[in-house]
């Protein structure tokens, strides 16, 4: 009850934080509009719906901002450029050069990903790495705030003091250490870091597992030491127990499919700290894995875990589920449209060896599922 309870309130701080975002900025819209000399409502209207998209340029803004922090003071911490994500566009590097994909992650607005610098005696640097969004955050809202000071009842003091405001509700948000639904934020990733040794370790297995996938490398190919399971007591660690997901990940990839539903169904059903989207794509691996054993999902397939595929309906694990469960009712028709949408998001995803562990799934999916197949 302990750890729902932490979720809880660092979701309803998070919901107050952003409903303070809205209210000031909601605040200051008007007053500006109370001020300007305006004829007629549709004058008033459209001059309020472009203080409003100013509103969001302003968030997106800031966003790229808290990345390019994480970017900034990584590579003043030693690490190296892996990628930069926005919303879903995300550029990346390659062994091409630099190339633009995409992804969409449930719970993010962005990502600054970056490949670590080797450990030494277990430690690597991650302070500034993790803290460097923040203070991003900080620095733009201290400055647009005395810039603003300049052109006071202008718009472009209205522009300055949104972006001051969402730069110092960004910093909070993401500055106290806070166990969210879907992902826990950098203030408690340092937290949980400086606690635990095994945590950082963790932390560079998770930022070296994705320089390797983003260069062809499966899961099943990396060292097999780099997964193994945390001690339980490290698993109420939110970084630790994702060391523990990526190796049920490495067992799925490696067609294991037994053990990988073993292990993802401990997780669930253990004390592990997971992040909940974690807990929803190894929900979704258990229904596949049901489905390749001619089983009845049912019972998974909550309301809950339906709104989160549908958020990430384009992510290959959940369209590989997705797939199995039209090969499951029998449906063709929407089997064959989620594989025509799998081969477009392969097109532009990331990382080449998910796509090539996916393909691999969905290829078993068809040998037990499909019109053949009754369940292995």
């Amino acid at each position: 009850m302990k750890k729902k309870k932490k979720t809880a309130w660092g979701g309803i701080l998070m919901m107050l934080l952003y409903l303070l975002v809205g209210g000031f900025c909601g605040i200051l819209i008007m007053r500006y509009l109370d001020a300007a000399e305006l004829h007629g409502l549709g004058s008033y209207l459209l001059v309020f719906a472009l203080m409003l998209a100013g509103m969001y340029l302003v968030m997106y803004l800031q966003i790229i901002l808290h990345e390019g922090g994480h970017l900034f003071f990584g590579l003043l911490s030693g690490y190296g450029f892996s990628s930069f994500r926005v919303g879903s566009l995300m550029l990346q590097k390659t062994e091409e050069g630099l190339r633009f994909r995409r992804l969409s992650l449930a719970g993010t607005g962005g990502q600054c990903l970056m490949t670590p610098p080797e450990l030494k005696d277990g430690a690597m640097p991650f302070v500034l790495y993790n803290l460097g969004g923040v203070l991003m955050n900080l620095v733009s809202a201290l400055a647009c705030f005395l810039l603003s000071l300049l052109w006071p009842g202008t718009i472009a003091c209205l522009f300055l003091q949104m972006a001051a405001v969402i730069g110092l509700v960004f910093a909070l948000a993401n500055g106290l250490p806070l166990h969210l639904a879907e992902v826990d934020n950098d203030g408690s990733n340092i937290v949980s870091m400086r606690k635990s040794p095994a945590a950082v370790r963790a932390f560079w297995v998770q930022l070296k597992a994705n320089e390797l996938a983003s260069r062809g490398v499966r899961l099943k190919d990396m060292p097999e030491e780099w997964f193994t399971l945390p001690d339980e007591r490290e698993l109420q660690n939110g970084i630790t127990a994702s060391v523990a997901v990526l190796r049920e990940g490495r067992l799925t990839d490696m067609l294991r499919i037994d053990e990988a539903d073993e292990a993802a169904r401990a997780l669930l059903e253990g004390d592990a700290r997971l992040q909940g989207v974690y807990r929803s794509l190894l929900t979704c691996d258990r229904i596949f894995f049901a489905l390749l054993r001619g089983e009845d999902p049912a019972a998974m397939l909550t309301k809950e875990l339906k709104q989160f595929m549908k958020s990430m309906k384009s992510f290959p694990s959940v369209l590989r589920t997705e797939y199995a469960l039209a090969l499951h009712a029998g449906d063709t028709e929407k089997a064959a449209k989620l594989r025509e949408h799998f081969e477009k998001v392969a097109r532009s995803y990331p990382s080449p060896a998910d796509i090539e562990s996916e393909r691999q799934l969905m290829a078993l999916a068809d040998e037990r599922i499909g019109p053949t197949g009754a369940g292995i």
